[in-house]
């Protein structure tokens, strides 16, 4: 069951078609970036998924009800159970402390309890700041307070409407922390933004344009490269001896490092422990499996081609890896003798097809120990 399903949504504000027969399935626990330009239907998308309004037509369907025909007074009932809002604008009340905020965002869904929201200010980093007012709070603490206000009632999901738009970057870092730690928790995150940056943090992205979804973009596909890239440099770094530390590795491509390790981290390819790295049973399989693919396809390359210029020996190899099937592999494999080593000396991971084959990652911990 999706926790957000819009079928055939249209909203309509006089002459203005705001979304125009919109269908969107969000799963539970994924965590979806709205974009588009200013008048796309980005925050009426936002609004009917949040139950803050009711289509023209279609249905609305949130957590697996219909909320399409609710009354206000159902709708706001539904999203105090069931979604938590963080603004561009904060909406913090300004006369009430932090602490006073997080307490009436408890009062409208059930009971206030102090305990409970000092918890929430605390893991949010804002428990010292508790008593105090807005006006006396940064842009960055101001959000991180909405955040736990967000937060406090459990919900399942969280819809965010430009979360970072008024923050510097080192604010902007923090708060999108946050909100990974709470998608990692498993809730669904709808998230609207500008910033093409701030968005490769979601599993996915759809563009609004005229009130209709024109373009969808599936991230974890995408970053696949970035995360090869990392576990080859990994497997590298522990052939030769060296530690297994961030300021080891280089990546490029749209992912920082540290997206990319703790994406890598939440699929348990890796453990990090401050700046240093263990690979983990599955990222070791993936890790050797691409080794051995480089090098055997470097090996092919050499050998059938007389390819001997090693840029462009790299470059080949790179291409092809990608495109070999683990069939594929081992019929290499079988062709060029189950070698050993590639042209430049480093050993080939044995795989399954190998004499006395024991596997990448079974190699990989035997030599380790």
């Amino acid at each position: 069951m999706p926790a957000i399903d819009l079928q055939d949504v249209s909203k309509i504000y006089g002459s203005v078609t705001a979304l125009d027969q919109v269908s969107l399935r969000v799963e539970a626990g994924e965590w979806l970036a709205v974009m588009g330009p200013s008048g796309s239907g980005k925050t009426t998308l936002v609004n009917l998924a949040g139950c803050l309004d009711i289509p023209s037509s279609g249905s609305v369907w949130v957590d697996g009800v219909d909320v399409s025909s609710f009354s206000r007074r159902e709708l706001a009932r539904f999203r105090a159970e069931k979604i938590g809002f963080i603004f561009q604008q904060f909406h913090l009340v300004p006369y009430l402390t932090a602490l006073e905020n997080i307490l009436l965002a408890q009062y409208f869904h059930s009971l206030a309890d102090e305990t409970e929201a000092m918890a929430a200010l605390e893991r949010v980093g804002m428990a010292d700041r508790a008593r105090h007012l807005p006006g006396q709070l940064s842009g960055g603490e101001q959000q991180r307070v909405s955040i736990a206000r967000a937060l406090i009632n459990d919900p399942a999901i969280i819809l965010a409407d430009e979360p970072t738009g008024n923050l510097d970057e080192r604010n902007e870092e923090a708060v999108m922390e946050l909100l990974r730690g709470a998608h990692l928790a498993g809730k669904t995150l709808v998230m609207v933004t500008h910033d093409p940056t701030i968005a490769r943090y979601a599993d996915r992205r759809i563009q609004l344009h005229h009130g209709r979804i024109t373009d969808i973009s599936i991230f974890s596909e995408a970053d696949e490269p970035q995360f090869d890239e990392v576990l080859s440099q990994l497997w590298t770094l522990r052939e030769n001896h060296e530690p297994l530390s961030n300021d080891r590795l280089r990546i490029t491509g749209p992912l920082t490092l540290g997206r990319a390790l703790a994406a890598m981290a939440a699929r348990g390819w890796l453990r990090q422990d401050q700046d240093r790295i263990t690979l983990l049973a599955e990222g070791e399989k993936r890790a050797g499996d691409l080794i051995r693919r480089h090098r055997l396809a470097e090996l092919l390359f050499s050998r059938t081609f007389e390819l001997r210029n090693e840029t462009e020996l790299e470059a080949q190899a790179c291409r092809f890896e990608h495109s070999l099937s683990p069939e594929a592999t081992a019929r290499i494999c079988t062709f060029l003798g189950h070698p050993r080593a590639c042209p430049h000396g480093s050993p080939i991971p044995p795989g399954e097809c190998c004499p006395n084959g024991l596997g990448a990652a079974a190699v990989s911990r035997r030599e380790s120990r």
